[in-house]
């Protein structure tokens, strides 16, 4: 069955956080993403595939000339078919399209060969400060 990725499309809270819970494998939670897309973010993308939801990537920016990739998300059933860099592509040309001059992006060593390799980000130096303990 196909796959459609569209840019900005609409999606329900429902949808992307039992999304989220899958890709990231935690509980279910209760996220306003529609109301924080509206709010914060330059666009995000969608993959559906009988009006189902099984990709999604959110698009933050600075307002000005950096879009930053949050949040990539595939279902566990449809990965491994390039969904996850089809959504990075519209994320990338959705960003050039608002005038955006670069996309970055942050993950866990893990996504090294995913984001550099396959989706073609160049490797930079960035840090991280954690603001809060969320083990416990």
């Amino acid at each position: 069955m196909p796959i459609d990725i569209t840019w900005r499309s609409p999606f329900t809270n429902a949808e992307v956080n039992a999304l989220h819970a899958e890709a990231f494998e935690h509980r279910l939670s209760d996220d306003d993403w529609e109301g924080l897309t509206q709010r914060h973010s330059l666009g995000w993308a969608t993959a559906r595939q009988d009006g189902a939801l099984v990709g999604f990537i959110n698009v933050l920016w600075d307002g000005a000339c950096h879009a930053f990739a949050e949040d990539l998300m595939v279902a566990q059933a449809v990965r491994r078919q390039g969904i996850g860099m089809r959504l990075v592509a519209a994320a990338r040309e959705g960003a050039r399209e608002a005038g955006c001059d670069w996309l970055h992006v942050d993950f866990d060593e893990a996504n090294w060969a995913f984001y550099i390799v396959a989706c073609g980000f160049t490797p930079t130096g960035g840090g991280l400060i954690a603001l809060r303990c969320l083990t416990g």
